[in-house]
């Protein structure tokens, strides 16, 4: 009796550790990690889903913050540069016109 308890206890032993060595899909990696930060926010119900809902779906970026393309970004970028120097009118056209143009690096 005591070598069957001893053998089923090892065989649930060995699957674990079998289990635990396969690697995580990139969605359960997201899930797990959107889940974590879920439960240290203690979010429950109708905003955990939501929360769960956005973080996997920008899985890029911060949960709630929407993933902006590369085009976007370089806008941005050019964006803050013009307002950094407070160009206005037709300053700020050109040069955000020649902003864009410019390859990214």
């Amino acid at each position: 009796m005591k070598i069957a308890l001893i053998m089923v206890l090892l065989a649930g032993v060995v699957g674990h550790a079998a289990a635990a060595d396969r690697a995580m899909t990139p969605q359960q990696q997201r899930m797990t990690s959107c889940n974590q930060q879920a439960t240290s926010q203690t979010l429950k119900g109708d905003e955990r889903k939501a929360y769960m809902s956005n973080c996997l779906k920008n899985s890029q970026s911060a949960p709630g913050e929407k993933s902006l393309t590369p085009q976007q970004q370089k806008m941005k970028a050019c964006n803050a540069e013009a307002g950094k120097q407070t160009l206005t009118g037709e300053a700020r056209k050109t040069f955000m016109s020649n902003c864009l143009k410019r390859q990214v690096r």
